[in-house]
């Protein structure tokens, strides 16, 4: 897979998101997909995502920066939300905050295979 078909390959993942069409989400993600090393499989990656959604329902997706080295993406994300109740284990109870994660993917058959993500805590904990 060359750098541009990756890299809208990832982009199509990040509308499947944004739009919760839950239903394509295999089409992005292997069934056998390791979330931060641990094996969650298809089934337990649409669960986090749907749990983040129902945590935080102006949840979007924003790609502020990315990187295409096949079979690999480097991505940061920004948001901009207000999550109902605690969050990374922090008190947001609704208040609009800003924060990035980075995150990184390895794809395998055109589908993301593993994730290794960091979201940037801190920059929450300053403005709660």
């Amino acid at each position: 897979m060359i750098k541009t078909e990756l890299s809208d390959l990832y982009r199509g993942y990040i509308a499947c998101l944004n739009k919760q069409d839950w239903s394509t989400l295999k089409q992005f993600v292997h069934d056998d997909v390791h979330y931060n090393g641990e094996r969650i499989g298809l089934r337990g990656y649409r669960e986090m995502l749907e749990r983040d959604f129902q945590e935080i329902p102006d949840l979007r997706f924003n790609i502020q920066l990315l990187m295409s080295d096949p079979p690999y993406i480097a991505s940061r994300l920004g948001f901009d939300c207000a999550p109902k109740g605690t969050f990374l284990d922090l008190p947001v109870n609704g208040k609009r905050i800003r924060f990035a994660e980075n995150v990184f993917y390895e794809f395998r058959d055109a589908k993301i295979a593993r994730v290794w993500s960091v979201i940037d805590k801190a920059a929450i904990e300053a403005q709660i």
